[in-house]
């Protein structure tokens, strides 16, 4: 077997080297594939991704390596030894766990048909997908629906309703997460899986908690110690935090403080010019601030445009009617107040009351609505 290793993060090299490696076994069987096949597989070790292959002779090939933690894996077999740089997206793959100890992929033909047994990550994996399965059935009946559509996909009654349904997606794919973390508690999949209850805007304190449902084995790990570094700088900007204050310009040039608003309900909305879904929100949005502009209400909209593209920006703000006050460093990902509240994707939005405190965060349609009629009692 060749092994070559590929940098792809040089960060933290000392906690790699404090970890303890584990090995593992992997014998494999693609039905009677023989030379010139190889296969080959890629996962992490660390700060470093690996790339393994083998020769396959009579269907059978094996790996053997180390691993810090079970870690995503990918089985790539060439049937007809064309080489890995030659392989393009119709490549036969199978995606998996590595695991310590020795397990076996055995599969009639194909690496996407092939089964892993002996391991219990990947037992573990195959019951949460399993569960997960009927979910993914509906969002995909959902998303034929939003393409069949047609014009009145562009009104907001429709746009509201697609979104409270995805959102009763959401919501049942994270009821089925959470049962599966709740009832796991020894799994390392339980985990990884709190990545996943929440999506890109989890409420911390929601997460912590479940958190401290795991092992006292599994809360050792370099992988929980890291979530929970990663966890605890989002509790400053959940709902009943004190909202960071920052100040940018305006489409004026003129300085624009967070704090200027005190007294007032604000919502502070993260979009960009670029951005399709934000676009596609702006018209709700846009319904919302003149429903309450009167009422104690307004936004102030934090843009992540690029340097270089003000025009795009002026234009979008035209465009979509956005009649409140916008603000940008024009610094694209690196905008300042969007590190300072930890956006990573966009639409973003924090409701924050009179006293500067994080009420609610990404409400979206009719949620928007409710829960500006529920604070201001109107």
């Amino acid at each position: 077997m060749k092994k070559v290793f590929f940098l792809v993060v040089a960060f933290l090299p000392f906690l790699v080297q404090a970890q303890t490696e584990e090995t593992f076994a992997i014998k494999g069987k693609i039905g009677s594939l023989d030379a010139p096949a190889r296969a080959y597989l890629i996962y992490k070790l660390g700060a470093n991704q690996v790339i393994d292959s083998s020769l396959v002779a009579g269907g059978s090939f094996d790996f053997k390596g180390n691993i810090l933690n079970p870690t995503n894996a990918i089985l790539v077999v060439d049937h007809k030894g064309i080489g890995f740089n030659k392989l393009d997206s119709t490549a036969d793959i199978l995606h998996f766990y590595i695991d310590k100890g020795e397990f076996a992929i055995n599969s009639p033909d194909s690496a996407k048909k092939a089964k892993v047994t002996g391991s219990k990550i990947n037992d573990d994996d195959k019951n949460l997908t399993a569960q997960l399965e009927p979910i993914k059935a509906r969002a995909q009946v959902l998303a034929s629906e939003g393409m069949k559509a047609g014009a009145e996909k562009n009104t907001p009654e429709f746009r509201s309703a697609m979104q409270a349904k995805y959102k009763k997606l959401q919501a049942d794919q994270k009821t089925v997460i959470k049962k599966f973390i709740l009832g796991n508690p020894d799994s390392y999949l339980s985990l990884l899986a709190l990545y996943d209850v929440d999506g890109p805007s989890p409420d911390p304190f929601e997460l912590d908690s479940l958190y401290k449902t795991l092992s006292p084995a599994l809360r050792n790990t370099e992988t929980a110690v890291n979530f929970m570094k990663a966890l605890e700088p989002l509790k400053h900007t959940a709902p009943g935090a004190m909202a960071p204050d920052f100040t940018q310009n305006d489409v004026n040039g003129v300085p624009v403080k967070l704090s200027s608003f005190r007294g007032k309900y604000v919502l502070v909305d993260f979009w960009a010019s670029w951005c399709g879904p934000c676009r596609q929100e702006n018209p709700n949005v846009v319904r919302v601030y003149n429903k309450y502009k009167e009422k104690n209400f307004t936004i102030l909209g934090v843009s992540l445009d690029r340097q270089g593209a003000r025009a795009d920006w002026l234009s979008a703000i035209k465009n979509d009617g956005l009649n409140w006050t916008q603000v940008s460093d024009l610094k694209y990902w690196s905008n300042a107040a969007a590190a300072l509240f930890y956006v990573s994707s966009i639409p973003a939005n924090f409701l924050i009351d009179p006293n500067g405190k994080i009420i609610a965060k990404n409400l979206r349609g009719d949620d928007l609505d409710e829960k500006l009629k529920e604070v201001l009692g109107k």
